[in-house]
């Protein structure tokens, strides 16, 4: 069975998942599994195993494989359902942003901008992810990826003003009256350092 995109676009269903054992939980059921079975490894009463699955069924992001018979009662089997959780960024956004705030999103060299694109992309493209699953079709989507090393914060400037008129004329190069319209989103920012195991293993000793 193929994987989807479970998009989180409310409070209470993203609530849900924070809860750290709903994360246990979601974790185990990547293989099907019960009340009884998760509550024996988990160290849990069944009772309370039960509330969460409930809970984690009722937001969409675990489901019935089947159920057996067991001494008198019947068992219900559940999993994780499969593909990503996506939340999206506004829930856990302020509703209202200072006017310095605001400033600093309208700049486009601050990283307050880029995040700010980036939270609308992964919320636009969630949604039209889950409608595509939900008919069958295929999200046609492209990402292009490179990386780069400036000398210095003007080069940045340059690179950033050479790249947005190439993207300029590439757009009027392809854009059509009644095509299907396309929102073109390009962003850097530095390249996060890589994490010294070896050192994280002696801190975790």
């Amino acid at each position: 069975m193929g994987g989807g995109i479970n998009y989180l676009g409310e409070p209470d269903a993203v609530a849900v998942v924070l809860a750290p054992l709903r994360r246990k939980l979601l974790a185990r059921l990547r293989e099907p599994a019960s009340a009884t079975q998760l509550a024996a490894a988990l160290g849990l009463p069944r009772q309370k195993v039960n509330y969460h699955l409930r809970a984690l069924e009722t937001a969409g992001l675990v489901e019935l494989v089947e159920e057996r018979q067991r001494r008198g009662c019947v068992e219900r089997i559940m999993r994780a359902r499969p593909g990503a959780i996506v939340v999206d960024p506004t829930v856990v956004s302020h509703d209202e942003d200072s006017p310095e705030q605001l400033s600093l999103i309208q700049d486009q060299y601050a990283a307050e901008h880029l995040i700010d694109v980036a939270a609308a992309t992964v919320r636009d493209l969630a949604r039209m992810q889950v409608k595509a699953d939900e008919t069958g079709k295929r999200l046609l989507t492209f990402t292009a990826e490179t990386d780069v090393r400036f000398a210095s914060p003007a080069d940045v400037h340059s690179f950033t003003d050479e790249l947005t008129e190439a993207l300029r004329e590439i757009a009027a190069r392809y854009d059509t009256r009644d095509g299907r319209p396309y929102r073109v989103v390009v962003g850097g920012h530095p390249t996060p350092k890589p994490i010294d195991k070896s050192n994280e293993q002696g801190e975790n000793r």
